[in-house]
């Protein structure tokens, strides 16, 4: 397959969404999804990676207008639920994480979070800590829950359909009760990095770099589903309070990438909820400015592709492809909310990085790149990261 970054303007989009398209059914089959619901092959469920799957799903659907990739998708939704939403064969306890009965369980997956779906049991509460060993086992991330509220946020969206609507806000109220912790009058909330499976106790007490304004960005994208929801009112008002206090700056590839993606995400908010985030975003696009100066000043260090993480850098590529549809706006006259209009250098300061975004791309779409250790340990999500870099603009976000 030819390399879309080198194409011309003619055929580029076509052929990114068709090699999208080929990644996407290589991990379907690879993965088995549909395994939990009634298909042959063995499951393979991360909820990080099956996060990003279902926006790829849902955008090649609106791309090609293939109903197969909106019947997968709900598929994956359904093998996550059923899978990570449920305690582990290897777990003495059995069934819904919720504690719910079969039927009610199956109508309310989320409303006691999700696995990870890391490879081993999460660490007891005897167990010693060991730092190694903590990466490898299950237990909850607050960051995968709010990647997977987005996504449920999207098929609702897709599908006019509101039960995942309903699941979304669930888990974010679930989330919410059990990550945030109030540190009494006068102190901000801190939040805790991983929980255990059941929600009872922490895994890792520290807080993750950028969960807040994960938890800020996420309840903004489902409250203007629901805006008259209290639960998630109060919580953005609590994720806001906590991103005042934080610089949000990072050098971590994946992070700039989600500093980018979540400036859109803002940005296309609805007057009634995107009216108060100004603040919010104008910090958001100032922590990246910042991060891809320094990004860029050591590009030329990088090394060989066996010593680079593909999917860190691919979170950041599809996140500059999205920053330059903002700047895109700008240029128009259009920006979708009108606090871009106080910082259009900002913007434009951003989408002048966007050839990182293109070489990053085709540094990866090159098969020889994709055939060394370090992609192929990690196939899943470096194949799912690859094909959303394709794809920022369909995988977008939402309509209406």
């Amino acid at each position: 397959m030819s390399n879309p970054e080198t194409a011309s303007t003619e055929t580029r989009e076509r052929q990114r969404v068709g090699m999208a398209g080929a990644l996407m059914s290589a991990f379907v089959e690879r993965t088995g999804v549909g395994a939990a619901t009634g298909g042959t092959a063995a499951a393979r469920r991360y909820l990080w990676t099956d996060a990003f799957a279902v926006r790829n799903l849902l955008a090649l659907a609106r791309a090609t207008g293939e109903e197969r990739w909106t019947r997968d998708a709900l598929a994956l939704v359904d093998d996550v639920h059923r899978t990570l939403g449920r305690h582990r064969a290897d777990d003495p306890r059995s069934g819904w994480l919720s504690g719910l009965d079969e039927a009610e369980g199956a109508r309310h997956p989320t409303r006691a979070g999700l696995r990870i779906g890391k490879p081993l049991p999460e660490r007891g509460p005897d167990e010693p800590w060991d730092e190694r060993l903590e990466w490898e086992r299950d237990g909850q991330y607050f960051h995968y829950l709010t990647k997977w509220m987005q996504a449920l946020d999207l098929v609702a969206h897709h599908t006019g359909r509101p039960e995942p609507a309903d699941q979304a806000r669930e888990l974010a109220w679930a989330a919410t009760r059990a990550f945030v912790r109030d540190q009494g009058e006068g102190e901000l909330p801190q939040m805790v990095w991983k929980m255990s499976v059941d929600l009872s106790r922490p895994q890792v007490a520290s807080m993750g770099h950028h969960d807040p304004l994960d938890g800020y960005v996420t309840m903004c994208q489902l409250r203007a589903s629901a805006p008259s929801d209290g639960v998630l009112r109060d919580a953005q008002e609590t994720y806001a309070s906590i991103v005042a206090g934080q610089s949000l700056a990072t050098g971590d590839l994946l992070g700039l990438g989600g500093l980018l993606a979540d400036a859109w995400r803002l940005a296309q908010l609805p007057p009634r909820i995107g009216g108060s985030t100004g603040p919010v975003l104008l910090a958001v696009l100032d922590a990246a400015r910042r991060g891809l100066q320094r990004y860029a000043a050591r590009q030329a260090q990088l090394g060989s592709a066996e010593s680079r993480l593909a999917f860190r850098e691919l979170g950041l590529a599809r996140g500059l492809a999205l920053v330059a549809r903002l700047a895109g706006a700008l240029e128009a006259g259009r920006p979708p909310l009108a606090e871009l209009r106080r910082a259009p250098e900002l913007v434009r300061a951003l989408a002048a990085h966007r050839s990182l975004g293109h070489g990053i791309l085709a540094f990866w779409l090159r098969p020889v790149h994709r055939r060394v250790t370090s992609w192929t340990a990690h196939q899943d999500i470096n194949d799912v990261m690859l094909a959303s870099a394709l794809l920022p603009v369909a995988e977008a976000e939402r309509s209406g």
